[in-house]
């Protein structure tokens, strides 16, 4: 354990092993995998769309890593061997050796606990917080090694998605299997019906899996109506035509097969065309018949939202596919004809004359915020209610669906109906389109914002055989996650190949409680081992206004139900994120998080441990993260990477995207230093953690980078509010600035080398050569300042009064030549203040901020105040503290 760490601990604070080390590479590995494919690692985070959600392997690890202790004994624990569900012990691991694992773990080998992350472990007496729970997934993650977790969170949608999370360990998925299938007969049916389209190869029907449409404006010009097409390709075809598309005539409305979409072709209706060039481009469209070109938004403002027309469809036919007939004939795209018109129109007058299912739609309006105001504004294309982002057929099936739901009696299975058709809301709206390379729909949110589509496609609201996002396969998401919460799994690396564990006894949600509301308010004193959690991003995604798009649905069920669903629209004021429109800034944010920091701190207990994720790419950001951390009474004891490479930082110095795993601790003790010494000891630890990591761990450069950072995050924290520089104290957000460019340029010239030398208590050649081996400086130059010299085999450190130091330093001074470093000038002016003689030109021609910086150090790293009378400075080293 190098001093560094040992030094930044409390005394008598239990060392955790989450401080010493972390295998970013076993949890990377994972989460690389389960980022892409969450509905088979971890279903129970595919139930209900949140934002941002971290990898769950990432808090499953954190938590083994944090709730463990050098005080855990092998009374704290219990460990089960998933599937067979007995305590371990007859198969080389038991409670003992997890205890010992602990001790093992160091920052140079962190993988001794890792034997541990696929077992069924549990640990007494642990109590977690996350304040800013969201998704849930810290909750959900550390519920499983039996703690009691708490969360909290302002936002009535993700209150209740976690909260269905939670509960779904405790769930029967065959009790909410016959609640669906109650709905399913009383609506299905009738919902199909709605999506039936005459089958292209047969006189019988099929169902239509995704209705292709585009919207019109008239030109502002002729008034001729125009489709406002952006391309004419419908999707890339599949089977043996896969190399082919399809796409639709403009000329006729038939969609067809071409071998290049790109190039003209002609339809047998005698159209020619190039199917890549519609009218529609970058906001603007332009009349095929006067060549007028108009922006979208201008002409909505006088023609309203442009109407939609159904131009294409995609399509299944059971019947053929019971035939045996081939796939590109069962399944397909089609042209759309009268009878598809006329379930359009049979549906839109259904829905206009269906009073009694008013009243299961959205009747809000859509509210003004950065997201539909700023970033992407709706009001401009027309959109001021969120029933206009749906069909009216949309509408129809929806409120249709939604009132059966109401009407299942069992009131937890009702609610979990509730989530599924929530979730599938993603794919029923006007903006959804689809992705013509991969032949399914993209959702609202692909983008994270609300995105106005003039062309865009409409699923089957119940759902055929194929399909995404229809209520059908989102149920079977929601009962997968289910499944899993009662007996989750885990997946794991070993000898290359993932592996899954068997399931675990324990579900997932025991002892579990989630609160609506705005943490600063939480009362708890002393009382919480680890708050575990990923706060609010600086400037990042709006989830409060994006997430309105479920709340307005889901309140008709529930806003008599919970308090919170009973407002126009999520919380705005009270969300800790800068937000321009509602003129919330940087020093808002800031402000806001220290509030939550100071609240949480004294949550915790006086040994307690702070754990979060943060993402940005914004130094700026990470300075007021680190002010907020340190001014709450928090020093950062260590930071790890996810995912993250900083070579692009550290090598081309461009800005990255940093996403990052913070651990603190809260603290008392602040000591002051002056900048100089700490600048020192942060290039130190860089180097040091660096050296350790490329010799022992097989880590990318960018990930060292982000280690190395934190460990220089974590030397400035034990001194905040007191680094010392030319008479003023810096803030957290200079030496961030400082520290990104140590890391970056990690330059160390040669009186960089003399006062780390300096600081060593009999420095000798062999600890010369370690610092000049990762440094600017060379032993040459070095010897020629006369910084060091070799008596006799000995080393020897020059002093300012070494005679052929200071013959050095004066001859310099004479020569004028502006070869001086600051240290030859400060060498030079003890010189003379020894002497007595005067200083005064000599400081008034030198730069006193570098000088004065410098002595600073000097006078701290030798306990010598002659440095800081010399140049005038009327301060105590009592200022600088006593290390």
């Amino acid at each position: 354990m190098s001093q560094q760490e040992q030094s930044g601990r409390e005394e008598g604070r239990p060392d955790l092993p989450i401080e010493r080390g972390f295998p970013i590479e076993r949890v990377n590995e994972i989460a690389e995998k389960e980022s892409r494919a969450k509905q088979y690692y971890r279903p129970i985070y595919t139930m209900h769309k949140w934002w941002a959600r971290r990898p769950g392997c990432l808090f499953r690890a954190i938590s083994l890593y944090s709730l463990l202790d050098e005080n855990t004994t092998a009374d704290d624990v219990k460990i089960y061997e998933p599937g067979e569900n007995q305590q371990l012990g007859n198969n080389g691991l038991d409670k003992d050796d997890l205890v010992e694992a602990i001790g093992d773990v160091e920052m140079d080998d962190p993988e001794s606990l890792w034997d541990f992350y696929p077992k069924d472990v549990r640990i007494k007496d642990k109590k977690i917080l996350d304040p800013f729970m969201g998704g849930g997934t810290s909750l959900v993650e550390a519920s499983r090694f039996g703690a009691e977790t708490v969360g909290y969170d302002l936002n009535p949608v993700a209150w209740y998605v976690t909260k269905k999370q939670l509960e779904a360990g405790q769930t029967d998925p065959e009790k909410l299997q016959a609640a669906f299938e109650e709905v399913k007969k009383d609506v299905a049916s009738d919902l199909r019906e709605h999506y039936q389209t005459p089958c292209p190869h047969g006189d019988h029907e099929a169902e239509a899996v995704n209705n292709f449409w585009v919207r019109k404006l008239d030109c502002v010009s002729c008034g001729e109506t125009v489709p406002l097409f952006k391309n004419y390709r419908v999707a890339k075809a599949r089977y043996v035509d896969g190399s082919k598309y399809y796409v639709f005539c403009p000329g006729c409305g038939s969609v067809s097969l071409v071998n290049d979409w790109k190039s003209e072709t002609t339809c047998d209706c005698g159209t020619s065309w190039v199917p890549k060039d519609g009218p529609v481009s970058r906001g603007y469209y332009t009349c095929q018949s006067c060549g007028q070109k108009e922006a979208i938004s201008e002409a909505t403002k006088s023609q309203g939202i442009p109407e939609p027309e159904l131009y294409a469809i995609e399509y299944y036919c059971d019947v053929c596919d019971n035939e045996g007939r081939p796939k590109k004939v069962h399944k397909g795209y089609k042209q759309v004809d009268a009878a598809d018109e006329r379930k359009v129109s049979k549906a839109e007058e259904l829905w206009e004359t269906s009073d009694s299912l008013q009243e299961w739609v959205p009747e809000e309006e859509i509210p003004p915020g950065y997201e539909t105001v700023e970033r992407r504004p709706l009001f401009d294309h027309g959109y001021t209610e969120w029933t206009d982002m749906f069909l009216p057929r949309q509408l129809l099936c929806l409120a249709t669906l939604l009132k059966s739901i109401s009407e299942v009696e069992d009131a937890d299975a009702r609610e979990y109906l509730l989530m599924a058709f929530s979730d599938s809301l993603m794919f029923q709206s006007t903006f959804s389109i689809y992705n013509q390379q991969r032949n399914n729909m993209e959702g609202v949110f692909r983008m994270n914002s609300f995105v106005p589509q003039t062309d865009f496609v409409e699923n089957n609201v119940w759902g055929a055989k194929f399909g995404r996002g229809n209520f059908r396969n989102t149920w079977d998401k929601l009962i997968k996650g289910v499944e899993y919460a009662n007996a989750p799994t885990d997946r794991y690396i070993e000898s290359g190949e993932t592996q899954e564990s068997e399931e675990f006894a324990q579900p997932i949600g025991n002892g579990a409680s989630v609160h609506r509301g705005d943490m600063r308010n939480i009362q708890a004193k002393d009382e919480y081992d680890l708050v575990l959690t990923d706060p609010p991003y600086y400037d990042n995604i709006m989830y409060s206004e994006l997430s309105d798009y479920f709340y307005v649905w889901q309140k008709i069920l529930l806003e008599d139900e919970y308090e919170g669903f009973d407002q126009e629209k999520t919380p705005r004021a009270e969300s800790i994120v800068t937000n321009p429109h509602f003129g919330k800034t940087e020093d808002d944010f800031e402000d806001e998080m220290r509030q939550a920091l100071e609240t949480i701190n004294t949550a915790l207990k006086q040994d307690g441990t702070l754990a979060f994720t943060y993402h940005h790419s914004d130094e700026e950001s990470w300075g007021e993260l680190l002010n907020s951390l340190c001014d709450s009474g928090f020093e950062v004891t260590a930071t790890y990477p996810i995912n993250s490479d900083l070579s692009k930082f550290i090598e081309a110095r461009e800005a990255v995207a940093f996403d990052i795993v913070i651990v603190a601790r809260p603290t008392e003790d602040r000591r002051p230093i002056s900048w100089d010494s700490l600048r020192r000891r942060i290039v130190r630890t860089a180097r040091e953690t660096r050296e350790t990591l490329e010799e022992n761990r097989e880590l990318a450069g960018g990930d060292i980078g982000v280690i190395e950072m934190g460990k220089c995050f974590q030397e400035y924290s034990k001194h905040h509010g007191e680094v010392h520089r030319a008479g003023e104290v810096m803030s957290a957000k200079e030496v961030v600035d400082e520290i990104y460019g140590i890391i970056q340029d990690n330059d160390r010239g040669e009186q960089d080398i003399y006062r780390d030398l300096l600081e060593e208590s009999n420095p000798t050649y062999n600890d010369l050569n370690k610092h000049l081996k990762r440094s600017d400086a060379s032993e040459e130059q070095m010897k020629d300042m006369r910084l060091f010299r070799m008596e006799g085999g000995d080393f020897v450190l020059s002093q300012w009064s070494d005679e052929k130091r200071q013959a050095y330093v004066q001859s310099k001074v004479e020569e004028g030549n502006g070869d001086l470093t600051t240290l030859d000038k400060a060498h030079f002016l003890r010189y003379r203040f020894e002497q007595g003689k005067s200083t005064s030109e000599y400081l008034e021609e030198w730069d006193m901020d570098e000088l004065r910086e410098l002595c600073e150090g000097l006078a701290e790293v030798t306990g010598d105040e002659t440095y800081l009378k010399m140049i005038g400075v009327d301060t105590s080293l009592a200022e600088f503290g006593d290390e």
